[in-house]
């Protein structure tokens, strides 16, 4: 299939639908692309968060060079600031941030359901107070539509209540359904746009009844692609694993599956493992800011004082540019004093690991060995960070 062909003022559609393709599988692991006219998405992909129009302590252009195909933003963020109408104004999101490649925006619906005593539900949508000012706001269905379309948004998320964790089965019942209900708005609201797609999210807790119930609801509307939702909610790892056991696979096999905020490497191997396509999370970043790094070894706190004259790279199988050109007494130096340099240097690493573990993924189900790549990583992890002598 023929991609957009790149111009001096960005992507030029070569095509009016964006397709997911299947190039292999091993066991329930699988590795593909997502065409779209602003490019391919490689599966499995990590998505870097971009919350509020930018990957924090990163430039678009780094963060590409990190081996990132996509970005996430954030509904919510961007509707109160700085609004979805000012950005629609200045071209879209692509052009208001300098990203010329695909972005995928949720639908605001998991920041609106963590407010608690600042927002009120109906069944026609939710009113909020924003956190910024405390101006009062409605977030619908139809409304979440309308500011990802002002956004430019290539991939748009169906707005739903996250269930919150732990929830009674009748609790987490009625919200599943609400949200389904939901999702059928959604997909009036978003109407036929060629070029953009509109991706389900599954419901249901824990509950595999309810899992089944909402996936048949979902397939019965019919979307581009198909989220796994209230995961990674305070659940824990064993109890995201069981769910996710059976949970993907009641979704079509021919289209994407998403894990919404997830996560941690060893959460991303087991999520491929069970046929997760693509996941974001803000751990890179976020871990990346306060010294935390990942390695292939594990994670590194790069403010423990065993760094402090260590001329070794964070990393020696990375070529991100901390690795390359930085030791760790360095990376130790500027997070002690501070400076600003020192989450931006993290950052990029962190970013960079995740887009290795990602290639690493795709190319071992590519070639049927993804059980050994496994166990490499957990491997790799046990024999930890070895201090130097």
């Amino acid at each position: 299939m023929r991609i957009a062909s790149r111009t001096r003022r960005g992507y030029r559609s070569a095509m009016t639908r964006i397709s997911f393709s299947l190039s292999a599988t091993d066991g329930r692991a699988r590795t593909g692309t997502i065409a779209t006219p602003r490019g391919e998405i490689r599966t499995p992909a990590f998505m870097p968060v971009g919350t509020a129009a930018t990957v924090k302590a990163m430039l678009p252009e780094s963060v590409r060079e990190t081996g990132a195909d996509i970005l996430l933003g954030n509904t919510y963020h961007l509707m109160l600031r700085p609004t979805a109408e000012r950005i629609e104004r200045r071209g879209g999101l692509h052009r208001f941030m300098n990203w010329e490649r695909p972005i995928l925006t949720d639908s605001g619906g998991f920041q609106v359901m963590s407010l608690s005593g600042l927002r009120k539900m109906s069944e026609q949508g939710v009113t909020f107070k924003s956190h910024v000012d405390g101006s009062l706001h409605e977030l619908t269905p139809e409304r979440s539509m309308e500011i990802q379309r002002m956004l430019g948004s290539d991939i748009v998320m169906c707005f739903d209540e996250c269930t919150p964790f732990p929830a009674e089965e009748g609790v987490s019942l009625e919200s599943m359904r609400m949200s389904m209900r939901w999702a059928q708005r959604s997909k009036e609201a978003f109407g036929d746009r060629p070029g953009h797609a509109l991706f389900g999210i599954q419901q249901g807790s824990v509950f595999r009844g309810q899992r089944e119930e909402s996936a048949e609801a979902l397939r019965k509307i019919g979307f581009d692609g198909y989220a796994v939702g209230g995961l990674a909610v305070g659940e824990g790892q064993e109890a995201m694993f069981d769910v996710l056991d059976y949970a993907p696979d009641m979704l079509p096999e021919d289209k994407p599956r998403y894990l919404m905020g997830v996560g941690k490497p060893d959460d991303i191997v087991g999520a491929v493992k069970r046929g997760i396509d693509m996941m974001d999370c803000v751990l890179p970043s976020r871990s990346g800011r306060t010294g935390q790094a990942f390695t292939r070894n594990g994670v590194v706190n790069i403010k423990n004082a065993r760094h402090q004259d260590d001329p070794r790279p964070l990393d020696e199988n990375c070529d991100c540019p901390a690795c390359r050109n930085y030791s760790r007494a360095y990376l130790h130096h500027v997070f002690r004093a501070q400076e600003m340099i020192s989450g931006m240097l993290l950052t990029w690493h962190n970013l960079r690991y995740y887009q290795d573990l990602m290639e690493g993924l795709r190319g071992a189900i590519a070639v049927g060995q993804f059980d050994a790549f496994e166990a490499d990583f957990h491997t790799a992890r046990a024999e930890g960070d070895i201090p130097r002598l």
